[in-house]
């Protein structure tokens, strides 16, 4: 039997792969519908190349952009809104369509943190994400954007205290601060191992973050095969629920 659907909603091109990919290969491989949404950069950029490969070898489909631009990269998107700056209902009605259109059991998305870094658009995607995941089953609200539709819950990707191990001493290397949760708060952890190989070339797919030091992708495609896998082989999640369902993401813990 598939998983449950999977609709992944982020901030930039590499976050499907960095913050879900196990999950997201891991319910592909399943059967189960996946799909992701990515609010920033140019339909037409180098960076929307990258992120159709990254998305194929998940097996999520073909990427849905949003084309605002880079909060720290106006020239992203030339001529469009920063996604931080842009009209909050034109946001939360697209990704209200895109979530009407999918119709997943589960969205992912940033946790308030914005996943580790605290950059400004993943806690945007996060804020705008949870709004719209509440709006998509509401019959009256954005209306034209499909028949409604309620997701049984949001997972938001984020990192224990417990769990921030290598990734934040390397992170710290780079300069990038490290916002963890209390491990209380997080309710599924992951284990992502046999999906490994898709992960990694859905990271290695964003060849222009791999070429960049203090990137992500760069930093980790500079470490031992062993130590890199130890820090991507986990995927944590905060759990909300909005409907009743008794279906979520297989966890070692809940």
């Amino acid at each position: 039997m598939p998983l449950p659907s999977l609709l992944g909603v982020f901030a930039h091109p590499d976050d499907e792969a960095l913050v879900a990919g196990g999950v997201l290969a891991q319910h592909a491989a399943s059967g189960a519908r996946t799909a992701v949404v990515t609010a920033t950069w140019a339909p037409d950029s180098h960076r929307a190349t990258e992120l159709a490969d990254s998305v194929r070898a998940l097996g999520a489909g073909t990427p849905r952009m949003l084309g605002y631009a880079d909060a720290r990269i106006p020239e992203s998107t030339p001529g469009r809104a920063r996604l931080v700056d842009a009209p909050l209902e034109e946001v939360i009605g697209r990704i209200v369509g895109h979530l009407r259109e999918v119709r997943p059991d589960i969205v992912i998305t940033h946790d308030p943190y914005g996943q580790l870094t605290g950059h400004p658009d993943h806690v945007h995607t996060h804020r705008v994400t949870l709004l719209a995941a509440h709006a998509a089953g509401l019959e009256h609200l954005y209306p034209g954007t499909g028949d409604p539709w309620q997701p049984a819950a949001v997972y938001l990707a984020t990192q224990p205290h417990s769990g921030v191990g290598e990734l934040g001493t390397q992170l710290a290397r780079a300069g990038k601060q490290v916002l963890s949760v209390p491990d209380d708060r997080v309710h599924a952890i992951v284990d992502v191992r046999p999906w490994l190989p898709r992960k990694w070339s859905a990271i290695m797919a964003h060849r222009s973050e791999v070429a960049r030091e203090r990137a992500l992708p760069g930093i980790l495609s500079r470490l031992p095969v062993g130590v890199r896998d130890q820090i991507i082989s986990t995927e944590y999640y905060t759990r909300i629920d909005l409907a009743p369902s008794t279906r979520g993401l297989t966890t070692l813990t809940t």
